[in-house]
């Protein structure tokens, strides 16, 4: 008998060797399987082997009303703690922990798809001119940083978790570490570089030299790495100082990079490598967005639209 904390020690431990996941990943599966093992606990559970599909189910259940104790749930956090989960068991059978995997029929809950925000281009250029152009450390490091995530649709952990290696200036192109440690190169459009450059040769080493000496591209005012609640707050400020009323995230500029290149007639699977999904069904959403500029063509140009 492997009591259910060992168990979920040992799948966590075989996530991040064999399966790479990232670090934010697998706390997030830590929180959710920690959650379950309480959940048990109080059903009398101390081995896997004794839960029945109806333990997972009241489970799925609770976290979703937060009857638990815990806070509850959205469909899309149930639907990870569920994949969690049944992840566990999986790995228990495999291992001949268990006779039965009882969470293989369980299914997440159905999670709403609401359409991504996304700024237009007047709003994209009115965030980009409201950083300042003094020409300060500070201000080349925010002006790189906002090219950077809208120019590349790059999440901002893998931003604020660049090396200076992973920027090829020459070749305009950027070295990503994505989800699952999937490495993908993307391609530097011209402001982009340039505001890199401008960082790197006039800003960068201002602030480096009052650290320790660190790889990393963007710094904080102290010469360390720039963490994603301070690229966070970066954002937020220059989106003030824009005038921009709606709430603008570093996920907002890549929903922007996506609606825009596929508004400008990319193709679906194109945007999906470039945003690193594992899956072309996570970047259709994307394409619901452009639905008004679609419409408003047609309605325009077809004599049976009125």
């Amino acid at each position: 008998m492997t009591p259910v904390h060992a168990l979920v020690a040992e799948y966590l431990a075989h996530l991040r060797v064999e399966r790479g996941l990232s670090r934010n990943t697998l706390e997030a599966y830590a929180r959710d399987l920690a959650r379950y093992e309480t959940f048990l606990a109080a059903r009398g559970h101390a081995d896997l082997a004794t839960v029945a599909p109806e333990d997972v189910t009241a489970c799925l259940r609770a976290v979703r009303t937060g009857d638990d104790g815990g806070r509850p749930l959205a469909p899309s956090s149930a639907g990870r703690l569920v994949t969690a989960v049944r992840g566990l068991h999986r790995f228990a059978l495999a291992e001949g922990r268990v006779a039965h995997d009882v969470a293989a029929g369980v299914a997440p809950p159905a999670a709403p798809r609401p359409l991504p925000d996304a700024l237009d281009h007047a709003q994209v250029a009115a965030l980009l001119a409201a950083v300042p152009e003094d020409g300060a450390p500070v201000s080349l490091r925010d002006r790189a940083l906002l090219e950077l995530l809208y120019g590349t649709g790059t999440r901002i952990s893998e931003a604020v978790g660049l090396a200076v290696d992973d920027v090829d200036l020459d070749g305009r192109s950027l070295t990503v570490l994505g989800k699952g440690a999937k490495v993908r190169v993307l391609p530097l459009g011209g402001h982009a570089s340039a505001a890199l450059a401008a960082w790197l040769v006039r800003g960068r080493p201002a602030l480096a030299a009052r650290g320790r000496g660190t790889p990393r591209i963007f710094l904080n005012t102290l010469g360390r790495p720039l963490s994603r609640q301070s690229a966070w707050t970066v954002l937020q400020q220059t989106a003030e100082r824009a005038g921009i009323a709606e709430h603008v995230s570093p996920h907002t500029l890549r929903h922007t990079f996506a609606t825009h290149l596929l508004q400008g007639g990319a193709d679906v699977r194109v945007v999906q490598e470039l945003l690193g999904h594992a899956s072309v069904t996570t970047t259709q959403i994307y394409t619901h967005v452009t639905i008004d500029s679609l419409r408003e063509t047609w309605a325009m140009s077809h004599p049976r639209a009125r």
